[in-house]
């Protein structure tokens, strides 16, 4: 199956969470909000100045030069009294706008007079409104200020506190079972390099699979290694399905015959998508597993599961573009707020590829000084290094070569990891 037909297919499948939990907004970075937000106030509330200065009506500064007498010094958070006519205020930035005020001239522009009144020359003719922040400019009272599917970042928060609001509601956090499989892996710490066994490997996966899945937001429970025994597979994951909204390995989705996954999903559910045309990740698997004993609104439900390839950078790339948006869709994202795979920008490719494959390739590279993209010269699945030196994927269509200068569809890790 192709990639494109792969991501609409996994997407048809998945329908978002409905449960929903209230949290502090201190604590909500990431999660996906489960109503509207609307406000029940205006923000700025009153005509504000934006900058230290003096605060003037503009018909009294008939040229410039002007001398006015300071009547009054409001701070931030202290409301003033009416401007005097053919006076100043003092003002600071944030401070309430005096009313019959319609300017701000910033100190910039004024020069102290000296004597008994306090007064200042203005410098510079005000037009009005000059350096005002009007009252609702930034919200509206009664306007929706972030909708229902908005996933939250550091500066709707902000927006959400500037609102009086200390707790949001959001959709509960997806469940994620992750284990690997595999009689080879070794976790670190365990055995030291010079008493590996031969053929014994160290389980890099399941550290940056764990890392990506809590970046998205999922609650992980991380099962550890299972062995390469088909009863160990299904002891695996029936414990893992009840309990969880999705399973996520790496490893054994391969045609071995020391490969379980696949027999065991099989056994216990169903595998509805199995092999992708593309390179890295080939032996990408989606279906489901039963939840038998599963407790109230779970029992009897199916649990989703993906299976990504044993070899890192497959694992990586197909975590990427597959995984990544099944739970943002998961989660509660619509659809129209995010980019399943997201745009490309055209670069050149300061590299050669002579030799066409005929899978959609994804090659591990660079942007470099000259603005263009430098090929990682070891582009083979089990080299991980390259996903560290690299900045992004060059996704290059099947049976295409590629010659130095070309132009070749870049897309940034920032971007599928954002």
């Amino acid at each position: 199956m192709s990639l494109s037909d792969a991501m609409a297919d996994l997407l048809a499948r998945v329908e978002a969470l409905s449960a929903t939990e209230t949290v502090a907004t201190f604590d909500a970075d990431r999660r996906v909000l489960a109503q509207d937000l609307v406000s029940a106030l205006q923000v700025p509330p009153n005509d504000n100045s934006s900058m230290d200065g003096y605060a003037v009506r503009v018909a009294d500064v008939t040229e410039p030069g002007k001398v006015l007498r300071v009547s009054q010094r409001i701070a931030a958070g202290h409301a003033g009294s009416p401007l005097e006519p053919g006076t100043c205020a003092r003002i600071f930035t944030g401070a309430p706008m005096p009313a019959g005020a319609d300017a701000v001239v910033m100190q910039e522009d004024t020069i102290e007079v000296g004597g008994d009144i306090h007064a200042v020359h203005i410098q510079a003719m005000p037009e009005p409104g000059q350096w005002v922040r009007r009252a609702g400019e930034d919200v509206t009272r009664g306007a929706v200020v972030l909708a229902r599917g908005e996933r939250l970042s550091p500066a709707s928060l902000g927006l959400a506190a500037s609102l009086s609001l200390a707790h949001l509601s959001v959709l509960a956090r997806p469940r994620v079972a992750l284990f690997s499989t595999g009689d080879e892996l070794v976790m670190p710490g365990e055995v030291p390099p010079e008493a590996m066994k031969p053929g014994a490997i160290y389980n890099s996966n399941r550290f940056f699979l764990r890392t990506l899945l809590q970046r998205m937001g999922c609650e992980v429970s991380d099962l550890g290694i299972v062995p390469d025994r088909r009863e160990a597979t299904l002891a695996a994951l029936k414990t893992a399905a009840d309990h969880h909204d999705l399973i996520l390995t790496s490893g054994g989705v391969s045609v071995g015959e020391e490969d379980h996954i696949k027999p065991s999903v099989q056994q216990l559910g169903s595998l509805d998508l199995w092999q992708i045309g593309m390179k890295p990740g080939k032996p990408f698997a989606y279906g489901t597993v039963r939840r038998d004993g599963g407790a109230g609104a779970d029992a009897g439900l199916a649990c989703h599961f993906i299976g990504l390839p044993g070899n890192p950078v497959s694992s990586f790339v197909t975590f990427l573009l597959l995984v990544r948006p099944f739970l943002l869709k998961l989660q509660g994202v619509p659809a129209d707020r995010f980019h399943a795979l997201p745009p490309a920008t055209t670069l050149p490719a300061h590299f050669t590829v002579a030799r066409a494959d005929k899978r959609r390739e994804f090659l591990r590279v660079r942007r470099n000084r000259a603005g263009g993209l430098d090929l990682f010269p070891n582009q083979s699945s089990g080299v991980l290094t390259s996903t560290v030196w690299g900045d992004g994927l060059v996704d290059n269509p099947a049976g295409t070569t590629i010659a130095h200068g070309d132009p070749v569809s870049y897309l940034s890790f920032a971007d599928l990891l954002a």
